[in-house]
């Protein structure tokens, strides 16, 4: 079942931060997840209701949350995240996609990239 890993990222040193950046795309290609959706920051996302003031929020895509947490736990995201950390506060966390028959609407299973 895919799963998404949410993150929101208030970044305190814009400049430096950028070196986690670059470092994490591989990490999510090598453990195959996708960017689903992402804010740069709280003008990027229209917040529709509440007082939620997003930082950096990424949505990332996985095809399970077994991939997910291989992906999270990895040796070369968590070197990654060593440098986020030193720049930045953050909240992950992890769901999985609502399956089919749950009583909610869902997409159509089959190809989902």
């Amino acid at each position: 079942m895919v799963a998404y890993v949410v993150a929101n990222v208030d970044v305190l040193e814009p400049e430096p931060y950028k070196g986690y950046s670059a470092l994490v795309p591989p990490t999510v290609i090598e453990h195959g997840g996708w960017y689903v959706g992402r804010a740069r920051g709280a003008g990027d996302a229209k917040i529709l209701e509440g007082d939620f003031e997003p930082g950096r929020f990424v949505i990332l895509g996985f095809e399970s949350k077994e991939a997910a947490e291989g992906w999270y736990y990895s040796e070369a995201y968590q070197k990654a995240a060593e440098v986020r950390r030193k720049y930045a506060t953050s909240a992950y966390f992890l769901i999985e996609e609502v399956p089919d028959g749950e009583g909610a609407p869902t997409r159509e299973w089959g190809p989902f990239r």
